[in-house]
């Protein structure tokens, strides 16, 4: 596989060996399994893990589940990598209207606002229920699980319309894991703001 293409940064070496974790059976991977309840993998059996657009298809009372899940099979100071839809960056193409716009495109397709809000509308026309999505952060909400979960050294960084958050299972149990968080934004897309038309805003008026 092409490493460098496919994993983030930190697993991008050729000692890391991939172990494929999804709740599709159709794309064939080594654990079929519920994130929520990753029984089949040991504890403390992970050196990291690579959750890559998960969490936003979790109902929100799901979230700390899948995260304590997370910890419980990674080796102490093994490491988590999360990349979630950055909802804050998309409400702001939702607030100037711009909400079934292409604002970029992937491998599957264009993706829109609305598509990163309830999930990826061809696939779910498809009948692929598993691209709902069920809820969202922002970087301080995605931060704050984090640490609610107990993992240690949270950093988020917003890119594109991606939040990516790297975290550490602390080395020992004893350890208390820190509060605080760091945020790297580096100034995603912004929304063109137009003008409203005028006669529009006339007839708006007259209609109130």
């Amino acid at each position: 596989m092409q490493r460098g293409k496919t994993l983030p940064e930190p697993f991008r070496g050729d000692d890391w060996q991939e172990i494929r974790l999804d709740i599709d059976a159709s794309v064939a991977p080594d654990y079929v399994a519920d994130i929520c309840n990753m029984a089949d993998v040991a504890t403390a059996s992970m050196d990291g893990i690579w959750s890559s657009h998960n969490l936003e298809h979790l109902y929100a009372h799901d979230v700390p589940r899948a995260l304590s899940e997370f910890r419980r099979v990674l080796k102490p100071s093994g490491i988590v990598v999360i990349a979630v839809p950055d909802i804050q960056r998309v409400a702001q193409f939702v607030a100037t209207g711009d909400l079934e716009g292409a604002l970029y495109f992937s491998p599957a397709g264009p993706i829109s606002a609305i598509d990163m809000l309830y999930g990826h509308r061809a696939s779910l026309a498809r009948g692929n229920p598993f691209m709902a999505h069920q809820t969202a952060f922002t970087a301080d909400t995605l931060a704050r699980h984090l640490i609610a979960a107990a993992f240690d050294n949270v950093n988020i960084l917003r890119e594109g319309f991606n939040l990516c958050a790297a975290a550490q299972r602390p080395a020992t149990e004893s350890a208390a894991p820190h509060c605080q968080y760091r945020v790297l934004d580096r100034n995603g897309p912004a929304p063109k703001v137009s003008a409203m038309p005028t006669n529009v805003s006339a007839a708006n008026e007259a209609n109130g």
